[in-house]
Parts: structure tokens; C-alpha cells; sequence
């Protein structure tokens, strides 16, 4: 039997993600400059691995972040199961305090426990991992494909992270993400198990220059 080698990259920093706005999937926001140099980097250093297949969500800045690859005609496809969390009728505002109380409050009802709980007019963790588990049975069911790129979200990475390795969404918050980070794993087709090789690494990152006033 045969294994998948599995990429999985949060997409690259927005304008959002730097002015600490809460983007979910209702917002499909485009990477800003430092995005796109993020995406640069990482399609740098591994322009060499020879993907089958690159997925990302429906939302533009995952696509974007494998553009390069894209570019070079590797197949592509988009899903929306693969989406960020909705974070409901709060995002897009500027960060407040009683705002950031709220998904502070949110997040810790989730450590403790309470998975169906969603953000006002959003959705929950659990019926975020309802609608990625179709996409996650498709994409084994193609055996074929040897090594994948994988282009999320950061909440969504989290929940993802916690269901493949069949551990509560209790833990999910353990699974950290930075912009433009890579999570490597291994499914084994004999075992049906998957297993971890990296974690949250930026090291690619580190080839970028900043610019002066940055």
C-alpha cells in the first residue's frame, strides 16, 4: 500500500491579519504585500517537491498563497468545506473590547467542551468538521495522488488537525499557526492513520527581506 505525503499551509498575511481584524468566511480578502512575499518565499523553497495536486478553499487568499505552483500547471481545486469559520455578524469590525471579550469567552467554551456552541450568526467547531470531512474522504480516496498542497485557514487548520488525529476538539488550540505556515503529515493507505513530520514551521520565511519602514 501506498502513502500520502500531505502539505498543509495556512494562506499568507491580509491586511486583516495585520490590523488584527477577524476574518472569517464571509470576508474573502486579498493577501496585502507582505502576503504575497510570504507566498514567494514558500513557493522558493519548495517549487522542487513534485505535487499531484494542490487544494484550497473557496476563498481567494488560500489560492493566491499557491499561485506559483499553480502557475506552473499543477492540477488545482477549490473547496468550501476547506473555508475558515464563520465567525458570524462580528467580523470585519475594528477590534474592541467587548469584542475581543466575546471570542475570548468563545474559545475558552470550546477548551471546555461545548463544540456545537457558534458565534452569533456563525458556525461551530463541529459544523466546521462536518462539512471538511467530505473533502478529507475525497482527497484519500486518490491514492494516485502521492503528495498534495493543502491551502486553509487558521481556525479551520485546527479543527482539521484535531479530527485526523481523532483527538477532541477540546485540543484543537494546540495545533499553533502563523501566516504562511507549514503543517507536513503522512497518511499510511495500510494503517489508515496519519501522522505529523511538522509543525507550524516558518523556517522558508526567513529568506525574505523587509523592506525599510516595514
Amino acid at each position: 500500500m501506498k502513502n500520502k505525503s500531505i502539505y498543509l499551509i495556512r494562506h499568507g498575511e491580509t491586511d486583516y491579519n495585520r490590523n488584527g481584524v477577524v476574518q472569517g468566511c464571509l470576508i474573502d480578502a486579498d493577501l496585502n504585500s507582505w502576503g504575497l512575499a510570504q507566498a514567494q518565499a514558500f513557493f522558493d523553497t519548495y517549487q522542487h517537491v513534485p505535487f499531484d495536486k494542490i487544494y484550497t478553499s473557496a476563498l481567494k487568499r488560500t489560492k493566491q498563497s499557491v499561485q506559483g505552483f499553480i502557475d506552473m500547471g499543477i492540477p488545482y481545486e477549490a473547496h468550501a468545506g476547506l473555508n475558515e469559520i464563520s465567525w458570524g455578524n462580528r467580523e470585519g469590525r475594528t477590534p474592541n473590547t467587548m469584542d475581543n471579550d466575546y471570542y475570548r469567552n468563545l474559545v475558552l467554551s470550546w477548551r471546555n467542551g461545548q463544540f456545537d456552541l457558534a458565534s452569533e450568526d456563525g458556525e461551530s467547531p463541529v459544523q466546521v468538521q462536518k462539512r471538511q470531512l467530505p473533502v478529507i474522504d475525497l482527497i484519500l480516496s486518490r491514492p494516485q495522488e502521492r503528495t498534495i498542497l493543502i491551502a486553509m485557514h487558521g481556525r479551520a487548520i485546527r479543527i482539521l488537525l484535531a479530527t485526523l488525529f481523532s483527538e477532541s476538539l477540546s485540543e484543537m488550540d494546540r495545533y499553533e499557526h502563523s501566516n504562511l505556515c507549514l503543517y507536513k503529515l503522512n497518511y499510511s493507505y495500510k494503517d489508515k492513520r496519519f501522522s505529523l513530520e511538522v509543525s507550524n514551521d516558518i523556517t522558508h520565511l526567513l529568506t525574505i527581506e523587509i523592506p525599510q519602514n516595514f
